[in-house]
């Protein structure tokens, strides 16, 4: 039985490591880190950004699989659960149209549609509607 259990143990530590080493990769091929700190004028705070997030991945990894709960009851739990909501969202979108740059999703779209004015307000238009999308689809779950 212990022996099962080391090895169980071997194979979730080593696919974590798996993951997160294809997770890493596919943000540092995507230079999301760099193209931050460009578009904010902070390249001196690369290595702030790189730290945020490792830290960010080490400590939502323990509260995932620890079932930490923070003490962060009323009006502060709701506060920080929508900061997070917020910096997960712009994360989540950051890595998305970057990924969408590099596959140059946006130009290949924007030649064949021969649109040459008012592509902004296009990025602009499907980034608001993937927002109100998600707010539905989650104000929904959670009414159930």
């Amino acid at each position: 039985m212990l022996i099962k259990e080391i090895f169980l143990s071997f194979i979730g530590l080593t696919g974590g490591f798996a993951v997160a080493a294809g997770v890493f990769a596919f943000i540092v091929t995507l230079g999301v880190v760099p193209r931050f700190a460009g578009k904010t004028h902070t390249v001196n705070r690369v290595l702030t950004y790189e730290t945020a997030i490792l830290l960010g991945g080490i400590f939502g990894t323990l509260l995932s699989i620890f079932h930490l709960r923070l003490p962060l009851g009323g009006w502060t739990g709701r506060g920080l659960t929508a900061v997070f909501g917020l910096a997960a969202g712009i994360y989540n979108g950051c890595l998305s149209v970057a990924l969408a740059e590099i596959l140059n999703t946006f130009p290949i779209m924007f030649r064949r549609t021969k649109m040459k004015v008012g592509q902004d307000w296009v990025l602009v238009a499907m980034a608001l509607g993937k927002m109100v999308g998600a707010f539905y689809f989650y104000a929904n779950r959670m009414a159930q």
